[in-house]
């Protein structure tokens, strides 16, 4: 049986109507009886509502496959036991991709940090040496969703370990994982989860595939432990410290940073790309919104929108990259989440809480960090800006970078971000600060 035919004249379920749910119905119902259902019946388009499927007939339905949504959690959303019952059946959108396009180029980005900075730059590096190049799945636009596709178009996937974990058929020519440390444990229950659903992009490989890890890094034993067929390149960032030199792009100053655009220097061998394009395309890069982005700079001040932050893992390297820091953080904290910063830091950071878990972060910091609790995110800015007329004449920092979720106060972190820009400019305007 082909790949092609695994997906053709099925009865299939989509759960779940967001971006990459609406792309995967549209796909896939051409040549498929596809029908929807969604917990929120709101996120379901009035032109495709005749597809919904009730849940009182769901259980009598026999589908050959279920297309489920990352974002739902296959053990707290309302169909349950319905979709444990029939986990063999659940695949992803990147598997539709995958059994239909098994001969498309595909370099798939995971990591806990840096993955969507890392999967753009990329992509604008691919763009300069004039590659028909994509950008998909967690970034840009739904995987299924693009057309005119040839044999030499390259794919950029962004993967999560939502989509890592409930993939089947998934395979990926080069994978990049990142770093990798404590998130979403409120989803996979452990840390082990969470590597074992991102070592499957390494597991899936076949012999002519690439996976570039970290140097020492935690996959290695599980490596070691399962019949692995692709190569697996270990990079190791002293060697490319030499590079250093040639970027003149301060975004390029924090250490994470930096790590992860060395992985882009070791993939580049394989595709034979040119070192000066790809110096010349970082050294213009201007990261992505509210992404450690540097939002205001003088030589008084410089102010960090790093609204992405939902972990002490992704704020730890901002942390160790400035003096003087004003650090924002708060709202709901991660379970597992781990505060480890050397001690040498400790005397550099001003830090100031706010959110619903004031207690939790207060702890964590107590007898390691100086800190205020404040009222809300515009009360931080209100201490800061007053302490920072005391010591007018030192650089500072304003590091905006919350290691917690938003949805205490936000809809997302985009809505967060944008609030801190709004309420920093008011800051800003009414300081002498240049």
């Amino acid at each position: 049986m082909s790949n092609k035919n695994l997906l053709y004249k099925k009865k299939i379920l989509v759960y779940g109507l967001g971006k990459s749910g609406i792309a995967s119905y549209k796909y896939l119902n051409k040549e498929n009886e596809c029908k929807i259902i969604d917990d929120n019946k709101k996120n379901i388009p009035l032109k495709l509502r005749k597809k919904t499927i009730n849940y009182s007939k769901l259980k009598k339905c026999n589908f050959d496959y279920i297309v489920l949504s990352p974002g739902i959690d296959i053990n707290k959303c309302k169909q349950s036991e319905y979709l444990k019952k029939n986990k063999s059946k659940v695949i992803t959108d990147l598997d539709v991709f995958c059994l239909n396009y098994p001969k498309i180029k595909k370099i798939t980005i995971t990591g806990t940090n840096g993955k969507s900075t890392t999967s753009k730059l990329l992509f604008d590096i691919l763009k300069e040496h004039k590659k028909d190049v994509r950008l998909t799945g967690n970034i840009g636009n739904p995987i299924l969703l693009e057309k005119k596709i040839k044999k030499n178009t390259i794919f950029i996937i962004e993967a999560s370990s939502y989509q890592l974990d409930y993939s089947k058929y998934f395979k990926s020519e080069y994978s990049i994982l990142l770093n990798l440390s404590p998130d979403h444990l409120e989803r996979h229950g452990n840390f082990k989860n969470y590597i074992k659903a991102k070592f499957k992009l390494i597991q899936n490989q076949s012999k002519n595939n690439y996976a570039f890890i970290e140097k020492n890094n935690l996959l290695n034993s599980l490596i070691k432990r399962n019949k692995i067929q692709s190569r697996i390149c270990r990079v190791n960032y002293n060697k490319y410290q030499k590079y250093k030199k040639l970027i003149k792009n301060n975004y390029f100053d924090n250490i994470s940073n930096f790590k992860n655009l060395t992985f882009i220097f070791e993939l580049s061998k394989y595709f034979k790309l040119n070192l000066k394009k790809i110096i010349q395309v970082t050294n213009k890069f201007k990261g992505l919104n509210f992404r450690q982005q540097i939002i205001y700079k003088s030589k008084k001040l410089l102010v960090i929108n790093d609204s992405k932050s939902t972990s002490f893992s992704s704020t730890k390297p901002l942390l160790e990259s400035f003096e003087n820091i004003y650090w924002i953080l708060g709202g709901l904290s991660k379970k597992g989440d781990k505060f480890k910063l050397n001690k040498k830091y400790f005397t550099k950071i001003h830090a100031f809480i706010y959110g619903k878990d004031k207690e939790f972060f207060s702890k964590v910091l107590n007898k390691k960090i100086k800190y205020k609790i404040s009222k809300d995110l515009s009360n931080s800015l209100f201490l800061i800006f007053k302490d920072i007329k005391k010591n007018f004449n030192s650089k500072n920092v304003i590091l905006f970078s919350p290691s917690a979720a938003s949805f205490d106060q936000f809809r997302n972190f985009e809505d967060r971000g944008r609030y801190f820009d709004k309420i920093i400019k008011n800051y800003i305007k009414k300081s002498r600060i240049i």
